[in-house]
């Protein structure tokens, strides 16, 4: 695994150092030790698995509040997305920032997303499968959402018209 630090504080990039040969390839997708050395929060408590099946389909922004907040390890298993965060910390010196990277079954990339930042992906095509695990299970008492086109945060999606849940089209502006 290569880790690698993305604009907003303690979100990392994971790249796959996969060893080949003529049967195909191997290689590790998560190492606590590697979790512990970058910071990152390496408890599992959950391992979701989402299906869209149009291009242009968005999830999120979703994040837990406290005591549930949840990190996450991202990864596109099969298709293509646009995976964005936001850092919703207020201690944080990248408060209010957002970062952005493609997630592919091709580039085999994932996002650790750390607690306090809020999630979502869009689809790049159809039939698109991302697989990531949460550090805690799922509360919907502590569930929250900020809409995806939040005037505040300036995020330049590749849509306009994004296909959206009725949960995530009723999420509100960001209030801080």
């Amino acid at each position: 695994m290569r880790v690698q630090p993305t604009p907003l504080d303690g979100a990392w990039v994971i790249d796959l150092m996969p060893r080949s040969d003529a049967r195909g390839f191997f290689s590790r997708v998560f190492c606590e030790e590697v979790y512990s050395e970058y910071g990152m929060n390496p408890h599992i408590a959950q391992i979701n698995l989402s299906r869209s099946e149009q291009t242009g389909t968005l999830r999120g922004f979703h994040y837990q509040i406290h005591p549930h907040e949840e990190a996450k390890t991202v990864r596109c298993v099969k298709g293509r997305i646009l995976d964005v965060i936001i850092d919703l910390r207020p201690e944080s010196a990248t408060r209010l920032h957002h970062f952005s990277t493609e997630l592919s079954e091709s580039n085999r990339r994932a996002l650790y997303v750390p607690e306090g930042m809020a999630h979502a992906f869009l689809t790049l095509e159809p039939q698109c499968e991302v697989l990531y695990t949460v550090s805690t299970p799922y509360a919907p008492t502590s569930e929250r959402g900020i809409r995806w086109d939040d005037p505040v945060f300036k995020i330049q999606w590749p849509v306009s018209q994004p296909i959206l849940s009725e949960k995530d089209a009723g999420w509100l502006d960001f209030s801080g």
